[in-house]
C-alpha cells in the first residue's frame, strides 16, 4: 500500500485546485442579424439558426410616454 513520506503542505494543496477557473459563455455574431448570441443556439433577436428561420419573435412595441 503507498504511504505519503511527508505531509502535503496547505500551500502546495491549495495551488494545485487554484487553476480550476469557470469560463464565460462563448459568443458569437448572429449571421443574419449581426447581434450577439450563444454558439449551437437560435438567435433570440431574429429567431434563425443555421439560416432557417426555427423560431416565430414577435418585435415589442416600445411604448412611448
Amino acid at each position: 500500500m503507498a504511504v505519503p513520506k511527508s505531509r502535503t503542505s496547505k500551500a502546495r494543496k491549495h495551488s494545485r485546485y487554484a487553476n480550476w477557473k469557470i469560463t464565460g459563455p462563448s459568443i458569437s455574431e448572429c449571421p443574419h442579424c449581426h447581434e450577439p448570441k450563444l454558439n449551437h443556439r437560435v438567435c433570440k433577436n431574429c429567431g434563425y439558426y443555421d439560416g432557417q428561420e426555427r423560431l416565430v419573435v414577435e418585435k415589442e412595441k416600445k411604448e412611448e410616454k
